[in-house]
């Protein structure tokens, strides 16, 4: 249940009229929008009398949720949320809001030298986040699982060298303890779904970039995220990066529609993966710029020194050269 607070009611008025409510047993989240507050109620909200909420003085309206979806639900937060990440030398980076992430790196750490060349380089182009895996999920139980736990400390150097925040998939919630100092946990396709670990994510804090599973609804990507929400993280950035169709010119089909959707239904910040999306790097560039058009909050783009000899996806990872190209592309279409 949303209620719209009468413009010009003052935030201590709408308050105790917040605590009023938690009285009858729901949770009340309360979010100052523009112009006018909204409360959200979660929870058991049988005990609550509609009708004596419109009469109250302080209500305009009372919109009752349908979507199970209701923490992420913009109509309980009808404002963008505006994701902060800080970077080890303090410096903010933001993604939403009308503020635009650019995450870029290699698919996987593999060696001190490449990560930190990735790092530096990505950076020098206009990157604000630094991408790689240490533990890959792959389809084939013989394909390069990343380095493991080793890989780390190796991406950790690289965030400390440039100055970059970091951004790493976790799989297994035992790994948690590894990630304290990973600024961003991603939560890949094939866990979108893992309810034990989202659930333990929700308890985290952390900033968690979630991706959409590879055959899974809009409405499904935001029920994940609502596990992360009700567990009390909210700092979630959701990720576009391809579902999976009868079409295989392409690894995946990048929904783009899925981005205005998005973001007509929540107030989360929405990015593209469009490395993933495509598998294919000369395709990345058009996809990474069709993200931008559609209103994304941001792209995730890998990139590696030498996509001939990486471990693992070269076949779509930009060259550092390539990487540079695009941001370019990316601040004058910004600018039109």
């Amino acid at each position: 249940m949303i209620i719209a607070v009468k413009r010009g009611t003052p935030e201590q008025e709408t308050r105790q009229f917040a605590a009023e409510l938690e009285q009858k047993g729901v949770r009340v989240h309360y979010s100052q929008g523009a112009s006018q507050a909204v409360l959200g109620l979660v929870g058991d909200t049988t005990s609550i009398d509609e009708e004596a909420l419109r009469a109250h003085h302080l209500v305009e309206k009372v919109i009752r949720v349908q979507e199970p979806y209701k923490q992420a639900n913009r109509l309980f937060h009808p404002e963008d949320t505006c994701i902060e990440v800080l970077g080890p030398d303090g410096t903010a980076r933001l993604v939403g809001a009308g503020h635009i992430g650019i995450i870029a790196g290699p698919c996987s750490v593999e060696s001190p030298a490449q990560i930190t060349a990735a790092a530096h380089a990505v950076k020098d182009a206009g990157a604000g986040f630094l991408r790689g895996g240490a533990f890959k999920p792959r389809t084939s139980p013989y394909s390069f699982q990343g380095i493991g736990g080793d890989g780390l400390p190796l991406l950790l150097e690289a965030k400390r060298a440039s100055g970059l925040p970091v951004v790493s998939e976790l799989m297994d919630i035992h790994h948690l303890d590894l990630f304290r100092e990973v600024d961003v946990i991603q939560i890949g396709a094939r866990n979108m779904q893992n309810f034990t670990l989202l659930k333990e994510l929700g308890r985290c804090g952390k900033p968690v970039l979630l991706k959409r599973g590879l055959a899974s609804t809009i409405k499904e990507l935001l029920m994940a995220a609502e596990y992360l929400i009700a567990g009390g993280n909210s700092r979630i950035i959701l990720c576009e990066r391809g579902i999976r169709t009868f079409e295989n010119y392409t690894r995946n089909t990048l929904d783009i529609a899925a981005v205005p959707a998005l973001k007509k239904e929540t107030h989360l910040p929405v990015v593209v993966d469009p490395s993933h999306a495509a598998g294919i790097s000369w395709m990345v560039p058009a996809l990474a710029k069709a993200a931008i058009a559609a209103g994304a909050d941001g792209v995730m783009v890998e990139v590696h020194p030498n996509p001939e000899a990486a471990l693992c996806d070269g076949e779509q990872s930009l060259t550092p050269d390539a990487f540079r190209a695009l941001m370019g592309d990316l601040r004058r279409l910004k600018e039109l």
